[in-house]
């Protein structure tokens, strides 16, 4: 809890004294008791949505006339995802994981009650939601807050994930994106506890889950 942004399973198996292994499966169990505590959440009121893409980063060339222009398709990895965020006004965070923006709509409707006025910026895949809800939209190469209407609240959410994979884990698989959103929106929301109610809403997510299916014995699968 005293990391901002997260511990690095090699720094914490140092702390433990334990392998890195055990310290890879205890962080990622502690993850699941975090992302647990938003399970059959649903949002009301001011919701803020946003996404931001994470992995698959291709290095450069070292010489410029070798290099080739990354944001085109066939210069990517394909190990690109976007994290996309629903956040409150005043409340709870809620992050999930999806190849495109645009496929988001749909866990959107689910997890944002009808009625709630809904801000986003102007990418098209937010569109749709315009035909369920109240949309108020802000257009970022112009102003980042206009009348209202603005992201700021998501954008701390991402802020909070990037640092935590530049200055702790250095690069997080696509595999994995999900469980570190989960631990920062749970991070988000619990930011202005004391360091000491931190660790206690920590252990007692911890003690209410069950025995992990996807943890479970996870380095000795063949």
């Amino acid at each position: 809890m005293n990391g901002a942004k997260g511990m690095s399973a090699l720094q914490l198996g140092r702390d433990l004294e334990v392998q890195y292994n055990t310290a890879f499966v205890l962080a990622h169990k502690l993850r699941k008791a975090m992302a647990a505590d938003h399970a059959g959440l649903t949002l009301k009121g001011d919701v803020e949505v946003d996404g931001a893409y994470f992995g698959g980063y291709a290095k450069p060339e070292n010489r410029k006339e070798d290099r080739k222009d990354r944001r085109l398709a066939e210069n990517q990895t394909g190990k690109r995802r976007v994290a996309v965020v629903m956040r409150e006004r005043g409340g709870r965070t809620l992050p999930f994981v999806f190849n495109a923006e645009a496929d988001a709509v749909a866990a959107i409707r689910i997890r944002v009650a009808t009625g709630t006025t809904v801000y986003a910026d102007e990418a098209a895949g937010w569109d749709a939601l315009h035909a369920e809800y109240d949309v108020k939209r802000i257009n970022h190469s112009i102003a980042l807050l206009d009348n209202g209407a603005c992201t700021n609240q998501a954008e701390s959410f991402f802020s909070r994930l990037r640092r935590a994979e530049i200055g702790q884990h250095r690069a997080i698989s696509r595999q994995y994106l999900a469980a570190y959103a989960g631990e920062m929106a749970w991070r988000e929301d619990n930011r202005r506890e004391a360091t000491g109610e931190q660790f206690r809403g920590a252990v007692s997510a911890a003690l209410g889950c069950g025995v992990s299916g996807q943890w479970k014995c996870y380095w000795q699968r063949g």
